[in-house]
């Protein structure tokens, strides 16, 4: 898979809070071309968060399978991503697609890819997409030296990454999972 560029999605958990983050930046080479797309949106009637790192269409097409999956399995987001997991890396049509999803429930953070790999982090933070490591770090730092909130630590991260990453801008949308 190519690398993920052009976007930076991130997931944030403190204090029985989960947020996920994205800016607004598409951009097509070197151009961009809009500055306030929506990467994140919710699922399963609110209770479930995803966004996407890599090709838009690709990412639309994985939103409606892996939506698919969460009413087929009533919820279960581990279940569901497994099951987009293996569709994605086994069917011939959907190997070809390029993005990565990032999707949160009240309980679990997972990263899926077209390798068949979910991936559920080890910390309160998770990140995708290009400025997705500075992001990471920066939320890392946060959650652990500072008594900020999630959706704050969010935001801030968020910038830094814009300030840092070429494609990734200051237009941040941030979704809060209810309690």
């Amino acid at each position: 898979m190519k690398d993920i560029r052009a976007t930076t999605i991130l997931a944030v958990r403190k204090d029985g809070r989960a947020v996920m983050a994205g800016d607004g930046q598409v951009t097509l080479g070197d151009t961009i071309m809009k500055h306030k797309a929506n990467k994140v949106r919710p699922m399963y009637d609110d209770q479930v968060l995803v966004g996407f790192a890599g090709a838009a269409a690709d990412a639309f097409n994985l939103f409606e399978r892996l939506e698919g999956k969460l009413e087929e399995y009533r919820g279960n987001l581990t279940r569901a991503a497994v099951e987009l997991a293996k569709d994605w890396r086994t069917d011939r049509i959907l190997r070809r697609l390029e993005a990565l999803l990032l999707a949160m429930d009240e309980e679990h953070t997972l990263i899926i890819s077209g390798t068949g790999d979910v991936i559920e982090p080890d910390e309160a933070v998770a990140a995708i997409g290009s400025g997705g490591p500075y992001a990471l770090a920066a939320a890392q730092a946060l959650v652990k030296h500072s008594p900020l909130d999630a959706k704050t630590i969010a935001m801030e991260s968020m910038k830094i990454a814009a300030s840092i990453c070429l494609y990734t801008n200051e237009q941040i949308i941030v979704h809060e999972l209810q309690p």
